[in-house]
């Protein structure tokens, strides 16, 4: 089997609901990585590109048919290039760079663009039609988050709890407590902080943000905003041990003061990181 690799990303800035992005329409920030891919690599014969495959979670509004092919149209790409999207939900970006490498791997195919795209903040409301002649009620379902349309013997079978509402009963069946949740989002954020620093992140982002924004204005630090904003939200001190009552406390406090009650607690010169819910050195 051969090897799949993967020759560069570009991505645009994460943004938060009802933010900055939040004016940009959803195909249009999935074509702009591609416009920048295009804009890179000026001698490559884009004609050639086997496939795009773009993950999408949504697909209720700007995201609706098949935003893989309108990405890779809007981009300028050829009208002989394919396009495709999958649905894994919060995994479906993922899944799409999967289906690429094994398609590399395979001999199916040569050259793929893979990725994701999805706009909570320009998820639309649906409702579905009549049921009968003159009907005088109907529901409407927001479609930002969780379930709609529901199949009532899926919820008998299964239950059809939303993604924060699966967080919490994992946290609930696997006894991952809030404190190393916590740590494991400052973890993730000082990786975010030194990626900034190192210039890993503005490589990735600015060209991009750049391509899609030129209809929307867009303040160049979002992005560094959030890192630091974050960095300073928790420590964690080796083998910790948290009490209930003290972590019911900290869950209900804000960042701020989550601080420094930890901090009346915990030394901060001996760090640590959370790998699967456990406290590791």
């Amino acid at each position: 089997m051969r090897a799949a690799l993967l020759c560069d990303a570009v991505r645009t800035p994460i943004g938060r609901y009802g933010g900055a992005l939040s004016q940009v329409r959803t195909d249009d920030i999935a074509a702009a990585p591609i416009c920048e891919l295009i804009k890179r690599y000026p001698k490559v014969d884009w004609s050639r590109l086997d496939e795009v495959i773009l993950g999408c979670a949504n697909q209720a509004g700007e995201d609706n048919r098949n935003i893989g092919r309108m990405a890779l149209l809007l981009a300028g790409l050829p009208m002989s290039v394919p396009g495709t999207t999958v649905n894994r939900l919060c995994g479906s970006g993922m899944d799409a760079i999967g289906t690429a490498a094994r398609a590399v791997q395979s001999g199916e195919a040569d050259f793929v663009i893979a990725g994701g795209a999805e706009s909570m903040s320009r998820a639309p409301f649906v409702m579905g039609k009549a049921e009968s002649a003159f009907q005088r009620s109907t529901e409407v379902y927001d479609t930002t988050i969780g379930w709609r349309f529901v199949n009532p013997r899926m919820r008998e079978l299964y239950g059809v709890d939303s993604m924060p509402e699966t967080g919490e009963n994992v946290a609930r069946d696997y006894a991952v407590g809030r404190g190393a949740q916590d740590a494991f989002a400052w973890r993730s954020q000082m990786r975010t902080e030194r990626a900034v620093k190192d210039g890993f992140t503005p490589q990735e982002v600015e060209a991009a943000k750049a391509s899609v924004l030129e209809q929307r204005r867009l303040a160049r630090s979002q992005d560094r905003a959030l890192a630091s904003r974050l960095s300073n939200y928790l420590f964690v001190k080796r083998s910790f041990a948290w009490d209930i009552d003290f972590e019911k406390k900290i869950a209900a406090l804000e960042p701020a003061e989550v601080n420094a009650a930890l901090r009346k607690h915990i030394d901060p010169a001996r760090l640590s990181v959370v790998v699967a819910g456990d406290l590791k050195k």
